[in-house]
């Protein structure tokens, strides 16, 4: 049987397809975001208390890279083979170049539940792997945008707050502040929180994934067939880019709970952080598509399917 938190997504998506009136209130979705991304981020600090001596920064800068090679790599494959636009392979390749925080949640909790070994600095994945792509994808639409039209034009600020947004954003601020948090004062000294939040956390994550299933249900319906080379793309990339991660964290010679986050994270396609800097940064680019993609089909093939079998794939390189 699959976690019980991937039951909740399933709930949520049928009820979604069946046009139920089950809705999770704005303000508790709200509110079970920011206690997501704060407890995640706290665990990572946990984790990491007493071992920041022993962080390899020849690993981190791979995960970085990591980040900025999958989209550069996607934005040729969605211009020739996908055969859409060049703002809009620029927007999606942003999406997938970036990552889920949904999706890291619910492969923690698999990793967790299956005792797999994690290095303490694998929460930081997460962080590392949201931003690089976003930055990468906004340069190359300026670089492939006319000079003269980029100095002109006003979108140069804008891009440049979108920037500072995404470096600021809550998501990013909630993860690295509750790992310095969880750094600084250990499981000890975050006693008083362990019962709630962090002995909480499949329930947070049980009830953030029934509002998902309930939005991917609305992005699927109706289903827009036209764009079937988009679907496609979106149902299979997750399956190659996990190799991606596999093959980084082999290389990296990292314990196979590290390989299956990172596996996971490079499968998955972001639909926060990236929608809300491409947006601003690009309005030209078709968010719906991008979303389509990234909610739509490629977070729940992960979530159903995916996330099983990449654990088997690590499973048999590591044994």
């Amino acid at each position: 049987m699959p976690d019980i938190v991937i039951a909740f997504f399933a709930l949520g998506l049928l009820a979604g397809l069946v046009k139920s009136d089950l809705k999770v209130p704005p303000a508790i979705y709200e509110t079970l975001s920011i206690l997501l991304m704060l407890t995640l981020g706290l665990k990572g600090g946990m984790a990491l208390h007493g071992h920041t001596q022993n962080l390899v920064i020849t690993e981190l800068l791979a995960v970085v890279a990591l980040g900025l090679i999958i989209p550069l790599a996607l934005y040729p494959v969605l211009t020739r083979l996908v055969r859409i636009g060049h703002t809009d392979a620029i927007s999606i390749a942003a999406h997938y170049g970036s990552v889920s925080a949904g999706t890291f949640a619910v492969v923690m909790a698999m990793v967790e539940k299956s005792g797999l070994i994690l290095r303490p600095e694998t929460t930081l994945y997460l962080v590392l792997l949201e931003l690089p792509a976003i930055v990468v994808m906004l340069w190359l639409h300026r670089y492939l945008s006319a000079k003269k039209a980029i100095e002109t034009s006003p979108k140069n600020e804008t891009q440049s707050s979108v920037l500072h947004e995404a470096l600021t954003s809550r998501g990013v601020v909630l993860l690295l502040g509750g790992v310095v948090i969880g750094w600084l004062y250990g499981p000890t000294g975050l006693a008083p929180l362990t019962p709630v939040l962090l002995g909480g956390f499949k329930t947070l994550l049980a009830l953030f994934l029934l509002e998902m299933g309930l939005v991917t249900a609305k992005v699927c319906l109706p289903l827009p067939l036209k764009q079937w080379r988009l679907l496609m793309f979106a149902a299979v990339a997750p399956f190659v880019l996990a190799w991606c991660g596999i093959g980084v964290g082999v290389w990296l010679d990292l314990p196979s709970g590290s390989i299956l986050v990172l596996a996971a994270l490079s499968a998955s396609a972001s639909y926060i952080a990236a929608p809300a800097a491409i947006r601003a940064a690009i309005p030209e680019a078709n968010i719906g598509l991008a979303m389509l993609a990234s909610l739509g089909i490629t977070f729940p093939v992960n979530v159903l399917i995916g996330l099983p079998l990449y654990q088997h794939w690590v499973t048999l390189i590591t044994a």
